[in-house]
């Protein structure tokens, strides 16, 4: 069946930097596009970033483009989220999603504060 795993999130500084992996399992990576979601305390959850199964298109969400990279390994089975100039309001739960599958992953916790 299909697995999601998040990781690396973690505290950091405003103004600092994480990268967050997605390891997937149980389908066809390369062929299938990849999200990244977030969830708030007490938000919705909310669209963070596409990339395609190639990773030729990219689409970001107006408040984390030119701030965030979402990247993949097809080689490696996994995506990644290049988070950097981190502000307070990222703060949340992150989680990865294939398009075409209905799973989440158990997410990672980024917090971003002073």
């Amino acid at each position: 069946q299909v697995q999601l795993v998040e990781s690396g999130g973690g505290l950091v500084q405003p103004g600092g930097y994480l990268r967050l992996s997605c390891a997937a399992s149980g389908f066809t990576f390369s062929r299938t596009s990849m999200m990244w979601y977030r969830q708030a305390p007490g938000k919705e959850r909310e669209w963070v970033a596409t990339i395609s199964s190639d990773g030729g298109r990219k689409n970001y969400a107006d408040s984390v483009q030119g701030r965030f990279t979402i990247s993949r390994d097809n080689g490696k089975n996994t995506m990644y989220l290049q988070m950097n100039s981190l502000k307070p309001e990222d703060t949340a739960v992150y989680y990865c999603k294939a398009l075409t599958f209905p799973s989440w992953g158990q997410g990672t916790q980024v917090s971003v504060s002073s």
